[in-house]
């Protein structure tokens, strides 16, 4: 429980603060003769005690050798009895009381000796007094106004201040807080820190607490008159981010009337009450000249103590030393004289933004990162992730790893470890291929002993290549085109665009697409004349096309890949509307008899086919040519021509004219949108209900030629089989409901007696309605 010591001359106990923590405890000052006597402050001041605490918190209690209750043997040796009284409760009760002896040896004393102490100042002046005389000599008392009222064989003080002289009995000045005694060869005096009595003056600088002050006694022939002057710094304290200087005047002029005279004779610094012999080597700076005495220490350097703290949200930290510097000096008015003075130095508060290091190695996809610098006296009690709070034990069952680690300089950290794919970790796509992970991260400490809590808030960001772009396949048939694109990060990274437009489930089932999804790829099917098909090449019953896909990124549109897949095809009928209004027109001709394809032509018989072969024919015009009109319905414009033959004819003896060639017309149609982004379209001869951008369609105006050479009516009846088996029908006239992808299983008999009669079943197709050349048109045989 208690350690003593003797240092120079102090008395020097402390006590262990964790025998003591959650207790109280009380010290008595054991006097020999009139019992124990509790310390408190004003005794303290008065008698020479000092009660604080060490930098590490240990109650320390300080004791000059001239103190009140020290039993002295001629100024030799000295012996103090302490009770320490310890109790679970603040009033005391029931409390166990140690009593501690201690003793102490101190015979090197100077002639004038004075300790600035942290709550009193006291000087003791060895005197020597003569043998009384027997001659009474008024005229020497008259020399003396001053002490011509001193008391008979009584001691007296006297204060000099700015407001004037006073005069008190000994017996008095404990009444006002001050302490006066003599022993065998010593007469002191100790008073606390501005008293009544005190002035403030500089010295070099420094601000000193001073009082001057004579003692006097008289006894018969013998007028006994000592200077009890005493002057203590009181500030001389500065601070720098990395150290405290404590500067003291060299020369004290109230103490030394005749500065000529003064000669230093030794310095000497101390920490703890023990003398610190080669100061360098703790990287302590004592240096002097012939104005300051100045001692510089390192902010965290041996022998004090850095304490953490939180001042007004703030983390920081606080750093105390109890130093002591002990002047020795000779002068004419004094022999020796040795000046020491105890300081207790705490700097101000100063802030610490801590450290947050990011150590993460990004191909482990683990955040790892380091908090800190702090002392000893700080522990993590909580994190929070993304803003969700954990306890450390919450936290370390989640998987995270806590765990601290020494750092430089005897500090310590804490490492917190998180995987990249914790949900709480917050991602972002970036650039071409990487994530942006982020750590968001809170740390509640507990600081110094107050356990004060501290919150801190880091942002951890960690970017890594760890996406592929994906690649797209392609291929065709005969009639569309396919992209098979993987599925990875599709709407979570990037979307598919089809020019500036989303291409989503409605754009696609608008446009015409088809898409199948499994577990890794989408399986795009696009016609050959969808919306948004590019085509490079057109020529006779030959198109190479080309359909393009944008991969742009979700958040900035940024295109990071075109898929694109072409092929050629060979169409025998198709008709292109491109949007600078040029017409490509592949028309497929069957008529029986077959005509010349040369001799077809526009409604501008100038216009004549490109290409041609005996069943097709290739025209390539402008919607401003050929003879093509313009009209508009609803929110369309629709180019208009026609494809006729130029029948030959032959003269008869009659009137009559003679013709071998098939009435044949066939009208062209094109259709654009009157407000609509420019886009390729193209669409064979079967147009949707609502025409898209650029769409045409070729319409047969007349069919008769087909039939021209068969004059009877023939007997055909046909109806729907509800499966390929075809034993159970549907009944004529209800509507037959089917998916585009089902099959249609038709039975066509014909009904006809005469054995001239043959059924071949070339074309067959659903309408709307009974007009078989209406629109829309849904093949299901095409030539047989």
């Amino acid at each position: 429980l208690v350690q003593s010591s003797c240092r120079s001359r102090f008395f020097w106990m402390k006590l262990n603060k964790l025998l003591l923590q959650g207790k109280f405890f009380q010290l008595e000052i054991n006097d020999p003769y009139a019992g124990p006597v509790l310390l408190d402050e004003q005794v303290a001041s008065r008698c020479g005690y000092v009660l604080s605490e060490d930098v590490w918190g240990n109650p320390v209690f300080r004791a000059s050798v001239l103190g009140c209750h020290v039993a002295n043997e001629a100024d030799e040796l000295f012996s103090l009895t302490v009770n320490i009284k310890v109790s679970s409760f603040p009033s005391m009760r029931a409390a166990v009381t140690y009593t501690h002896p201690m003793y102490c040896s101190y015979s090197s004393w100077a002639s004038r000796e004075i300790v600035c102490e942290e709550n009193y100042m006291e000087v003791s002046v060895k005197t020597d007094v003569p043998a009384v005389s027997n001659d009474y000599t008024v005229a020497w008392m008259s020399a003396l106004p001053e002490t011509q009222n001193v008391a008979y064989q009584l001691w007296q003080l006297m204060f000099v201040s700015p407001s004037g002289r006073k005069r008190i009995m000994v017996s008095d000045a404990a009444k006002l807080g001050y302490s006066f005694n003599n022993t065998l060869s010593r007469v002191y005096l100790r008073a606390p820190y501005h008293s009544n009595e005190s002035d403030i003056s500089v010295a070099s600088g420094v601000s000193m607490n001073m009082i001057t002050s004579t003692s006097m006694y008289r006894q018969r022939w013998l007028l006994l008159l000592i200077d009890m002057t005493v002057s203590c710094p009181v500030d001389g304290i500065s601070f720098t981010d990395s150290a405290l200087t404590w500067t003291v005047p060299s020369v004290i002029p109230t103490l030394v009337l005749q500065e000529s005279t003064f000669l230093s004779k030794n310095i000497l610094m101390g920490v703890d009450g023990q003398v610190i012999a080669s100061p360098d080597k703790n990287n302590y700076l004592l240096e002097h000249n012939k104005t300051h005495i100045g001692i510089t220490i390192p902010i965290g350097a041996e022998g004090g103590k850095l304490k953490s703290s939180v001042s007004g949200g703030e983390y920081g930290i606080i750093y105390s030393i109890d130093l002591f510097l002990e002047h020795t000096w000779t002068d004419a008015d004094w022999q020796t004289t040795k000046y020491t003075v105890i300081k207790s130095i705490t700097t101000p508060f100063m802030p610490q933004i801590p450290t947050v290091t990011n150590n993460t190695l990004p191909e482990e996809r683990i955040f790892n990162v380091a908090f800190g610098h702090f002392l000893p006296d700080v522990s993590l009690v909580a994190i929070a992730i993304g803003n969700v709070p954990f306890t450390l034990r919450e936290a370390q069952h989640r998987g995270y790893k806590i765990y601290e680690t020494p750092l430089s300089n005897g500090t310590k950290g804490f490492i917190l470890e998180v995987s990249f794919d914790d949900p709480y970790v917050l991602t972002e796509y970036m650039n071409r291929n990487e994530t942006k992970y982020t750590l968001l991260v809170n740390y509640t400490i507990s600081v110094g002993p107050e356990m004060t809590l501290y919150s801190h808030s880091a942002e951890v960001e960690c970017v890594i290549a760890d996406i592929e772009i994906p690649e797209a396949a392609g291929y065709c048939d005969e009639e569309n085109l396919y992209l098979v694109i993987p599925v990875f990060g599709l709407h979570q990274y990037w979307n598919l665009y089809l020019g500036s437009k989303l291409l989503n489930r409605h754009t696609a089932r608008a446009n015409g697409y088809l898409g199948a999804t499994n577990s890794t790829h989408l399986i795009l099917q696009i016609p050959l004349f969808a919306v948004g098909v590019i085509y490079e090449e057109v020529s006779f019953q030959k198109i190479k096309a080309r359909f393009d896909v944008a991969l742009r990124k979700v958040r900035t549109m940024e295109t990071l890949q075109i898929f694109s897949v072409s092929c050629n095809f060979n169409s025998p009928a198709f008709i292109l509307c491109y949007p600078d209004g040029t017409v490509m027109i592949s028309a497929q001709m069957k008529t029986v008899p077959g005509i010349d394809m040369s001799k077809t032509q526009l409604r501008d018989s100038s216009c004549k086919p490109k290409e041609y072969n005996d069943g097709h024919a290739f025209f390539k015009f402008h919607v401003t040519t050929c003879g093509t009109s313009v009209r508009f319905e609803g929110d369309h414009i629709v180019y208009e021509n026609e494809i006729s033959y130029e029948k030959e004819t032959l003269s008869g003896q009659s009137k009559s004219t003679i013709t071998r060639d098939p009435d044949y017309r066939l009208t062209v149609l094109c259709y654009y949108r009157t407000k609509e982004t420019v886009m390729l379209g193209a669409f064979v001869s079967d147009p949707s209900t609502s025409h898209p951008f650029g769409s045409g369609t070729v319409v047969p105006r007349s069919n008769t030629a087909v039939y021209r050479r068969t004059r009877q009516t023939l007997n055909v009846a046909s109806r729907v089989s509800k499966n390929e088996f075809f034993m159970d029908f549907y009944e004529p006239n209800v509507a037959i409901l089917k998916r585009p992808t089902e099959s249609v299983f038709l039975e066509v008999e014909l009904k006809e007696e005469s054995p001239d009669a043959e059924l071949y079943l070339d074309n067959c197709w659903v309408t709307g309605s009974l007009d078989f050349n209406s629109t829309p048109r849904w093949n299901i045989t095409v030539d047989g």
